[in-house]
């Protein structure tokens, strides 16, 4: 799980303090209430700012030391940041005021402007309590947004307020949603009076970070600000077009994810999220309320992004990128329950949820995802909670206890759940294989089959720096490789190997990773600007070529396996939506076809996630879930980003006015002509939908 270890820093980064000497202690804790990293705020009698934060969680995390001058109105003058980021690469990045002079560097970013006016500096690599100081400033500006260096402004509105107590001592504190950083809105909890800082910063599902001694009130917080989430979430539901009625999409190119070929213009008809009928263009004679006319586009079905961590804000990426299905390879149980059971009631625009339970062990290093176990009868009662709630799949993570492996897995089995993860730790891939897994995800640790050693603690950042530095001087068709193929093949295991989530393995600083290079000029500056950072580190020219070529041989052993007919499905683990696209690409790259990498992410999604008796293929009775694309994507399968229109959940949306509301700018300009005729007739305008249909 990538993007979520990394949102803290992402989605935070913006701040403030008071004017005393004073100490604030923040404790971080991850869901079950573990504690898993703190923030100790210093300023002094000058106030000059001091900031150690660190945060630990699935054996990474960041780690750094701030330090941070205040002009008179409470803007940043002076910033200056060191440590490391969540996998390892050195932060060393600053900002400075000069007279009229703005200048900052984040590595290789070297930059200046001129600073006429008071702007919040917003660094790439800052710490949670950055926050306070955007807060501040407002405060005392009486404003409700301040403008952002490098670009972009910050708005902030106040929401909710609560009284919370600590042994006695009580406080009213505020919740505050900000705007204009990242795809969503951030919310943060502030205290009140003349000089706010932060309070605490609540994901839920996830992460609490608030002042030592206050955590008992966390609960009553989160109730609040999850209630606030859902009123905008709500209204974002609303955005995609209810097709009620029999609606027809005329003029396709339909896109056989079985056969790999394109169908003559047809015609498909649809009727409460399901397909109806598909027959040539024209030869149904049948009123219709909404006709679609893809004018001779190719329709694909709906994407299956097959490795996700959803959060709720995440869905309306997914869904302008066409994924329509996302298999949830892990989350806060209660969390997921409630965003599958908003996606059915309509409260949340995401895509179709298939769960897999997320099983771990106790230890430092567990992620705290889903149950977290000690013992075998632990491990059976929580693939009994999964298997009750439906969930047709398993996934067992790093701390897992190697000692009950195989009975889970047997007993998992013989729950009806597929049962897949990464290889716990002190095992190879080749002992999951043995135990029973059906499916390894990532290739990383894949590759570690070959490099570990019996004392090797994969839960550490050796699961990453080993490959990185060692899969160059792997022999690919040497014995040992072609005998874990064979091994893979013989049993009959799925590979999910998030190829572009694991392209940090070789970028460096001030480069954008190969997945991400097509569409990051079309997100939020701030997005723009983390995308250039090295995340491994990389400290000279040589390490880069050697991880380079590590990775090469990575997408090399994908397009190996793929061709020796061991099933690969396209998961990302990373930036919603636009990832899933790059996947496709580097898959293609490791030697599949355009139209073969589109069946992966269609068919075999549908094919490993237990659903492809109703998705996967567009087939009569099947689920309607249509992607109009501008383009070939089965010839060239970077046109797959030229999405113009989606049909899902018996909704339709276009991608670009999905992407306007996020601040990314479109890739299609074109729009779809949809006719909707009950509205038309309403309107007065002189046709009936059989008059219309004639027109045709």
């Amino acid at each position: 799980m990538k993007i979520k270890a990394l949102s803290l820093l992402t989605l935070l980064a913006c701040s403030g303090s008071v004017w005393a000497d004073e100490q604030y202690s923040y404790t971080i804790l991850v869901d079950n209430g573990v504690k898993a990293g703190e923030q100790i705020v210093e300023v002094n009698d000058d106030g000059e700012i001091s900031v150690r934060y660190i945060f630990k969680d699935n054996g990474r995390g960041p780690e750094l030391d701030e330090k941070i001058s205040l002009n008179k109105e409470g803007f940043i003058k002076d910033y200056q940041a060191k440590g490391n980021t969540t996998f390892g690469s050195v932060i060393n990045e600053r900002f400075k005021v000069t007279g009229n002079n703005a200048s900052w560097s984040t590595g290789k970013e070297q930059s200046q402007a001129t600073y006429q006016q008071n702007a919040l500096y917003l660094p790439v690599d800052g710490s949670p309590y950055l926050s306070s100081i955007a807060i501040a400033a407002m405060a005392k500006s009486g404003k409700n947004s301040l403008p952002l260096l490098p670009s972009g402004t910050l708005t902030q509105d106040v929401v909710s307020e609560l009284i919370v107590d600590n042994g006695g001592e009580k406080q009213q504190v505020q919740l505050l949603v900000q705007t204009g950083v990242g795809f969503e809105p951030n919310f943060v909890w502030a205290t009140q009076g003349e000089n706010p800082r932060l309070f605490a910063y609540l994901i839920p599902g996830y992460i609490t970070l608030i002042e030592e001694g206050w955590q008992h009130n966390a609960k009553a917080m989160l109730d609040i600000q999850q209630k606030a989430e859902t009123l905008l979430l709500e209204k974002l539901a609303q955005m995609p077009k209810k097709l009620k009625g029999l609606t027809v999409v005329r003029h396709a190119r339909i896109f056989d994810s079985a056969t790999l070929k394109l169908s003559s213009p047809s015609d498909i008809y649809l009727l409460r999220g399901k397909i109806t009928s598909i027959v040539p263009t024209g030869t149904l004679q049948s009123p219709v309320e909404h006709e679609i006319d893809a004018a001779n586009r190719i329709v694909l079905p709906g994407l299956f992004d097959m490795h996700g961590h959803l959060s709720r804000w995440e869905g309306p990426l997914h869904l302008a990128a066409g994924v329509t299905t996302l298999r949830d390879m892990g989350n806060d149980n209660a969390t997921l329950q409630l965003m599958m059971d908003e996606i059915d009631t309509d409260q949340l625009l995401a895509p179709t949820i298939v769960p897999t339970g997320f099983l771990e062990g106790e230890s430092a290093y567990s992620a705290r995802n889903g149950f977290v176990i000690k013992d075998l009868a632990e491990a059976k009662n929580a693939i009994d909670w999964y298997a009750a709630h439906g969930y047709p799949q398993l996934k067992i993570y790093n701390s897992f206890p190697k000692d009950i492996l195989k009975d889970t897995v047997t007993y998992a089995h013989s729950r009806g759940l597929r049962v897949s993860g990464h290889v716990p730790a002190f095992l190879k891939a080749e002992d999951a294989i043995a135990a029973g897994f059906d499916e390894i995800q990532h290739i990383n640790q894949l590759m570690l089959n070959f490099l570990v050693k019996p004392d090797t603690d994969t839960r550490t950042l050796d699961r990453f720096y080993l490959p990185a530095k060692q899969v160059a001087a792997l022999d690919l068709n040497g014995k040992a490789v072609q005998d874990f193929i064979r091994l893979l093949k013989t049993n009959n295991v799925t590979v999910d190997p998030t190829l572009a989530t694991f392209d940090f393995l070789k970028k460096t600083d001030g480069t954008v990773g190969e997945p991400w290079r097509a569409i990051v000029k079309h997100l939020p500056p701030d997005i723009q600007r983390s995308y250039a950072r090295a995340e491994l580190d990389i400290p000279d020219q040589a390490s880069a070529e050697l991880y380079a070529k590590s990775y090469a041989k990575m997408v090399e052993f994908v397009g190996m396996m793929y061709k020796a007919g061991i099933p690969v499905v396209a998961g990302t683990d990373e930036l919603a939506g636009f990832t899933l696209q790059g996947e496709l690409e580097l898959l293609v790259k490791a030697g599949l076809t355009a139209a073969e990498a589109l069946q992966v992410a269609t068919l075999n999604g549908a094919r490993y996630s237990k659903v492809e008796q109703h998705k996967g293929q567009i087939k009569v009775g099947f689920d309607a879930d249509l992607l109009l694309v501008d383009g070939d994507p089965t010839k060239n399968i970077a046109d797959i980003r030229k999405l113009a229109l989606v049909i899902t959940q018996g909704k339709v949306m276009v991608p670009a006015d999905l992407y306007r509301k996020l601040g990314v700018e479109p890739f299609v300009k074109d729009q779809v002509k949809i006719r909707d005729f009950a509205t038309e007739a309403g309107q007065g305008g002189g046709k009936t939908r059989q008059g219309h249909r004639h027109l045709h």
